[in-house]
């Protein structure tokens, strides 16, 4: 196990369960068997605008980051 891994095993070990699940969720998901998940149709067109957002350099500022984060805070 790495040093950074060893650290924010810690860190989450220290957060409440709810946190816990949540990020155990997103780790699982994260090291899935790399097989290719299909999109659900209604994401779909979401998904393609995402990817050529991203292609055309469009991304988000560090502002709207932090506005979008601050309605998770509600």
């Amino acid at each position: 196990m790495t040093e950074l891994l060893e650290q924010a095993l810690e860190a989450i070990l220290r957060a409440p369960p709810r946190i816990q699940d949540e990020i155990a969720k997103f780790m699982l998901d994260m090291i899935d068997d790399g097989e290719d998940r299909e999109i659900p149709a209604e994401h779909l067109a979401a998904v393609l605008e995402g990817e050529g957002q991203a292609a055309r350099g469009e991304f988000a500022t560090d502002e709207q980051v932090a506005a979008a984060f601050r309605t998770f805070d509600r």
